[in-house]
């Protein structure tokens, strides 16, 4: 189903919107220049004319994912306050980035390490993974969550569920807008301090 993308209406921004819609119902590997081209009616050669090449493609799309949620972790209301209170606001804007981003971070969480981008884009995760974990910790220290959870597991189980909505969530659904609401309220019931 070609978007037929006109010259004049081409820009990287729209060639990406396809590419990223390609790779997650092909997958990376199984997606050729040929079937980007395809799919946005446009010739190899003006895809080449923007970028490399079908990894940039990826690095570009993945990257936007990526800033996006890191740009969460130096919001005002992430570093500022109560530990409880600024893993509240990561988690909810997280939801959040994840509905308003869906198919850039569906892609991102099926990368799998295969390629120079796919590792570099593990990293930057687990490094993500690793600032919110510290925030577990000082939520745990400070006596506001549970003491009993392992701060690395309590973080793996929260971006757990979070991570899975892109399984299950269309963008066609009413409910997006109590999801991110909904997430937080589940998650901290359990893992507050009694």
């Amino acid at each position: 189903m070609a978007e037929n993308l006109t010259r004049a209406s081409y820009t990287v921004e729209s060639l990406l919107a396809v590419t990223v819609r390609v790779f997650n119902e092909r997958g990376y590997d199984g997606t050729s220049m040929e079937d980007l081209s395809r799919a946005a009616g446009i010739s190899k050669s003006s895809i080449y004319h923007h970028v490399r090449g079908k990894e940039e493609l990826l690095r570009l799309a993945v990257g936007r994912a990526l800033d996006a949620l890191f740009a969460i972790l130096e919001e005002p209301r992430a570093v500022e306050g109560r530990p409880v209170d600024r893993l509240e606001h990561v988690v909810r804007r997280t939801a959040e980035v994840l509905l308003a981003e869906l198919p850039y971070v569906t892609l991102l969480l099926r990368v799998r390490g295969n390629t120079v981008t796919e590792q570099w884009a593990l990293e930057r995760r687990r490094d993500f993974d690793h600032r919110v974990a510290e925030l577990v910790q000082q939520a745990v220290g400070a006596g506001e969550l549970r003491a009993d959870l392992e701060p690395r597991l309590a973080t793996r189980l929260l971006f757990g569920m979070i991570n899975s909505v892109v399984e299950w969530y269309r963008p066609s659904q009413r409910d997006s807008e109590g999801l991110p609401d909904a997430v937080v309220q589940l998650a901290f019931d359990g893992l507050r301090a009694r």
